[in-house]
């Protein structure tokens, strides 16, 4: 049965590796489990599962092969009773567990489900007697019993089921998919370089425990620096204008950027770099830092990402004086040029759709400036631009 597990999860595009499964084996062998489908869909899944994006893959491909109770072999060795009546312990009222041993307890439900299993088949809707949907019977999903076992599907907010069998516990790890601040967090988590920093804080086991030994078993404690992200990153940001309609994406992203990087310094613009960026934009006419200044003031290794829809005028991009603010001497092409000279390793983040790229002409001018490096604020897009930085 497990290698066909495994063939399964190959099939349906997990990267999952034989010393994977002969791990799962080995645990299954140590009875680390209880026999519980449950248990055993945590450690399969803590097994083959090395990337959070996986996690709904998985979650699917499980559903389809343990398919409900019924395909599952050895019902009675899946389904344990004592675990069935400690799932109860923990979930019901003492009245309604008096309710339930009078309706005939743990050991008629499994009795009854059994017989079912060997005589229903086909689906069923409605009624109280056969594994099913939105009826009274104990087995199945959507309807309502006291004492039931829900198969499959979604629950119909009664959460009277005394064990739910599949539900996926995560959802939409897509690569193509928007995303919020965690996923955002573990697409910049590829753009690390850990070194050793500051007082020594941080517990070095290895060599406590061999210091110690040395030590003829006298406790000597050894620390150690803890471990920051050595990645400098710039990141300008474009708002106002067709911005606002991605401000609580640009947010999202700007928090996760905050939260993972130790070293992130940032300044705004608005459509195009020019001369001058700013911090705050509540003061961004009365408190302006130079773009010069900012090329002078960072080292070639700070990683540069910018931030913007890049959707204007191309006049904006291409001409003197095509800012929408003011009579910028130099066109914006010309400080884009100079920005990616300096900072080598260098990525722009559009959160316009990828599929609308094609028709705005200001879009098509930046990506030829800038080598083709726009990526999509998408998981897949997130980390292509990652990629392009770590270089």
């Amino acid at each position: 049965m497990l290698i066909d597990f495994f063939l399964h999860l190959r099939k349906a595009k997990l990267p999952v590796s034989i010393n994977e499964h002969l791990l799962l084996l080995e645990a299954m062998a140590a009875r680390v489990i209880e026999p519980s489908i449950d248990q055993f869909y945590f450690l399969a899944r803590a097994t083959f599962v090395k990337d959070e994006r996986n996690f709904d893959k998985f979650d699917r491909a499980f559903a389809v092969y343990f398919k409900g109770v019924e395909a599952i072999p050895g019902m009675d060795a899946e389904l344990p009773l004592e675990w069935l009546r400690r799932e109860m312990q923990r979930q019901f009222t003492a009245e309604e567990k008096a309710a339930i041993e009078a309706m005939g307890g743990l050991d008629k439900l499994l009795e009854r489900l059994s017989k079912l299993l060997d005589e229903q088949k086909e689906r069923h809707q409605g009624g109280s007697r056969w594994i099913g949907t939105n009826g009274t019977s104990p087995f199945g999903n959507g309807g309502y019993n006291p004492e039931g076992i829900r198969i499959g599907g979604p629950s119909a907010g009664n959460r009277t089921a005394i064990k739910v069998w599949e539900q996926r516990a995560y959802r939409d790890y897509d690569d193509s998919v928007e995303l919020g601040t965690r996923n955002i967090k573990v697409a910049l988590r590829r753009l690390r370089r850990f070194a050793r920093e500051g007082a020594q804080e941080e517990l070095d086991l290895d060599d406590t425990i061999a210091s110690t030994a040395r030590n003829a078993g006298w406790l000597d404690l050894r620390m150690v620096p803890e471990r920051h992200n050595t990645i400098k990153v710039l990141m300008l940001l474009d708002v106002g204008g067709t911005m606002d309609d991605h401000i609580r994406q640009t947010e999202e992203l700007f928090s996760a950027a905050k939260s993972e990087f130790k070293h992130l310094e940032f300044y705004y613009f608005h459509n195009c770099v020019y001369d001058y960026v700013w911090k705050n934009n509540n003061r961004r006419h009365a408190e302006r830092s130079d773009t010069w200044d900012i090329i002078r003031k960072y080292n070639s290794d700070y990683r540069l990402i910018f931030v913007g829809d890049a959707t204007m005028s191309p006049y904006e991009v291409l001409q003197p004086g095509g800012s929408v603010e003011y009579m910028n001497e130099e066109a914006g092409a010309v400080w884009l040029r100079r920005l990616v000279e300096r900072f080598p390793k260098f990525a722009w983040l559009n959160p316009e759709p990828e599929g609308v790229w094609e028709y705005r002409q200001s879009i098509a001018v930046i990506r030829q400036l800038l080598a083709e490096r726009m990526y999509p604020v998408t998981l897949q897009g997130l980390e292509r631009a990652m990629r392009e930085l770590s270089k």
